[in-house]
């Protein structure tokens, strides 16, 4: 008697497990939609459970106004201009005078011709020509990493950003303000964005402090080269 009631039992649970198998067989489908955390529909939901290389994606970051975000800064110009100017110019006339009124009847209010024998010959000449070579050629690189702020988020995911940094040190003053605008899904992981990235980018450095002053022109210089610039 007690080996049937133990057959009945290992055959109850074979059946049991037989049953756990079916249900989470790859070959048999749910049906019912796959939900979130959230209760809410999860594209994501199927691939999830029947996947084993299935990779999370990243949720998209929310962004909120005065929050912070680290610019980059590393910005490259390049402007170089040639100009070459050669002008000439050559002017000859020649005219010759066979009548000419007498000057001494002219002071007595008479009109005669004067002494005709020896005409009056004259003579114009005129040569001009100007040659002017101009080059110019600059490189700038500016770099650096400054901390903005989140002033606002536009409806559509863009952020403006502002930031503003100062440094004091012996007395001399660097000032560096930066604005602009940039996606929010060019932020990385890291929290910084490229300023190549910003769109309506304003970069101004302002320095203060005496190497500045001694290496700004003087009034004197300045009044000099206005005077003989020309």
């Amino acid at each position: 008697m007690k080996s049937v009631m133990m057959a009945a039992a290992v055959a109850a649970a074979v059946a049991g497990k037989t049953g756990e198998a079916g249900a989470q067989s790859l070959f048999r489908r749910d049906v019912r939609p796959a939900v979130n955390a959230d209760n809410q529909p999860d594209p994501n939901g199927a691939l999830r459970m029947s996947s084993l290389m299935f990779v999370e994606p990243p949720k998209p970051r929310e962004f909120q106004p005065h929050g912070q975000i680290t610019i980059i800064i590393d910005e490259t110009s390049r402007a170089s201009s040639k100009q070459t100017l050669d002008t000439k110019k050559d002017y000859n006339n020649n005219a010759s005078m066979t009548q000419f009124p007498s000057l001494e009847h002219l002071l007595e209010l008479q009109l005669q011709n004067g002494d005709t024998t020896n005409p009056a010959n004259l003579a114009v000449n005129s040569k001009n020509k100007f040659k002017g070579e101009g080059e110019y050629d600059r490189s700038d690189r500016f770099t650096a990493k400054i901390t903005a702020e989140i002033i606002d988020v536009k409806p559509n995911g863009t952020l403006v950003l502002e930031a503003r940094k100062s440094i004091v040190k012996d007395k001399e003053t660097q000032t560096l303000v930066l604005s602009g605008r940039c996606r929010g899904e060019d932020v990385t992981t890291a929290n910084t964005v490229l300023s190549s990235q910003l769109a309506d980018l304003t970069l101004v450095q302002h320095n203060e402090g005496q190497v500045k002053d001694t290496a700004t022109k003087g009034l004197i210089p300045r009044a000099l080269e206005a005077l003989f610039n020309f």
